[in-house]
């Protein structure tokens, strides 16, 4: 089994937060845009190149707020990606220009439907994957301490 790196933007304007949306059998979900780091790729370099694909826009990326595991046979999905490893670094990020508008994702991913912007008071009623750092993203807009290493969370 191999890990492979991911990184994550948490994109916050204005009370809402940028999430790719994306469409299963089951419905509609969202994402934190991001992906996985290529060879030869520094992580931020991983990330810039992640949210021009996925929600097309150019970013600063600030600090490093969470790590978070994911082990495919401990979560709910584990018969799609079963021996999946990924640790996934999530940093606060802003768009370049500071605007909110979003232009047309480059290379979105295969289930990726489009992108929207959630407002951080309705974030509970949407399917968004990892569930639980919801709440750690609530606590950071309210200026409140969580922990760096979330562990194998979803």
């Amino acid at each position: 089994m191999t890990i492979r790196n991911s990184a994550k933007a948490i994109i916050i304007n204005e009370n809402r937060l940028l999430l790719t949306k994306n469409k299963d059998n089951e419905g509609v979900f969202y994402l934190f845009p991001g992906g996985g780091q290529e060879k030869g790729e520094t992580i931020h370099e991983a990330l810039k190149r992640e949210c021009i694909e996925e929600v097309g826009i150019q970013v600063e990326i600030g600090e490093l707020l969470h790590i978070r595991e994911y082990i495919g046979k401990n979560h709910e999905h584990s018969s799609f990606d079963y021996d999946a490893h990924q640790v996934e670094y999530y940093f606060v990020c802003h768009r370049k220009n500071g605007s909110d508008h979003i232009e047309v994702p480059t290379n979105p991913d295969s289930h990726q439907v489009g992108v929207e912007w959630i407002h951080m008071n309705d974030l509970f009623e949407y399917r968004i994957y990892p569930k639980k750092l919801i709440k750690y993203i609530i606590k950071y807009c309210s200026n409140e301490k969580s922990p760096v290493y979330l562990g194998d969370i979803n």
